[in-house]
Formats: C-alpha cells, structure tokens, sequence
C-alpha cells in the first residue's frame, strides 16, 4: 500500500493513579505499581511491542517520570495529553524538562484557536511533534481535520472508528484531493 503503520497505546494513567496510596491500581489486573514500576512496565510495553506512540503514560502531575522515559525511549513518540492540556504554559515547563517530545492539540480545549496556534508554534520550536486530537463526546463535525492540515500537525488522533471519527477521516481525503500536489507531505522525526 505504500505506507507503513505502528503500534499506539493511551494509557489514560490519570484514571489509574491513586494519589492516597501513590500508585497506579491495574484493578483488571489486580496490580498496583508505584513511579518507578510504571515507568519499567511502560519500556517493557514499548520493547515487546515495538510501540512508536505512548500517550499519558504516567498522571498529569509527574513530568519527572516523562523525563525520565522521554530520554530512555528513543524511538517512540512519548505524547502528554493530561501533562500539557493544549496548555502553552506548562508545555514550556515540559520543553525546559524534556518531559515528552509530543502533545496532543484539542483546540476547544485551550480557549481560542490564536491559543492553539500559539500552542503549535511553541510545540515545533521545540521538536514536539503536535497531535491534534478529538474529543471525548465528539460530535461528527469535522473541522479538526481542516486544522490539522492548516497547522501542519503530522498526525490526527479520530479514535476508535465510529460515526464521529470516520466524519473527519472522510473529511481528510477530500484535502488530500483537493490539495493533491500543492501540499509537502509532513514527515515526523525523532531525534
């Protein structure tokens, strides 16, 4: 087909983390595994599965932890969702850090779309690739398709397929048609 496809993961650690007990409870599992047992179990996923994307692997709070597998990881996007929250603030908090090198982008998330540009800019300055994303309870309108494209964002996160995620997935074919040879394909690299 000519491309290539590989393995993501959104571990979604905020709902996991217990801050009383100071863990992350696999209740499915019945595991519980304090920082430093997350961060081992995250690189043995990333190893056994070849995972080229990590979203939110450790809770909202711990940029330590996405130092720390930010510079272990070498080959995989580690992507904060609940770190950063399209947040130009704390993603320059996370760029001085090196606490991930990717984000994801909800632009009704920040405020204003100028706030998401800004967020974008700030995010390619310091070679983090930008995810935009949808949101949960999204509707089938498909404008982050068109922002996607717009702010060069290399990757679009529509979910799991369903009615809502297939409108902006349809929605991108019909850019790659219209613009089909006045545009430079993004190419994400990691370094």
């Amino acid at each position: 087909m000519g491309f290539k496809i590989g393995v993501g993961l959104d571990f979604a650690s905020s709902s996991l983390w217990n801050p009383k007990k100071e863990v992350y409870e696999y209740v499915g599992e019945g595991k519980k595994r304090g920082k430093d047992e997350q961060l081992d179990y995250v690189l043995s996923l990333i190893e056994k599965f070849k995972l080229v994307y990590v979203e939110d692997p450790f809770h909202e709070d711990d940029f330590e932890s996405f130092v720390e597998l930010t510079s272990k990881a070498k080959n995989c996007l580690i992507c904060g969702d609940d770190l950063f929250v399209t947040n130009k603030k704390k993603l320059e908090l996370g760029v001085k850090l090196k606490a991930a090198n990717s984000l994801i982008i909800k632009p009704n998330q920040v405020g204003t779309v100028s706030d998401t540009w800004e967020t974008i800019n700030l995010a390619k300055a310091s070679n983090y690739v930008p995810v935009i994303s949808h949101r949960s309870g999204e509707t089938t309108s498909n404008h982050i398709a068109h922002l996607a494209v717009a702010f060069g964002c290399p990757i679009i996160k529509t979910g799991v397929v369903g009615g809502e995620r297939i409108a902006k997935l349809n929605e991108l074919l019909r850019i790659e048609e219209t613009l089909a040879g006045k545009v430079s394909v993004a190419k994400i690299r990691f370094g």
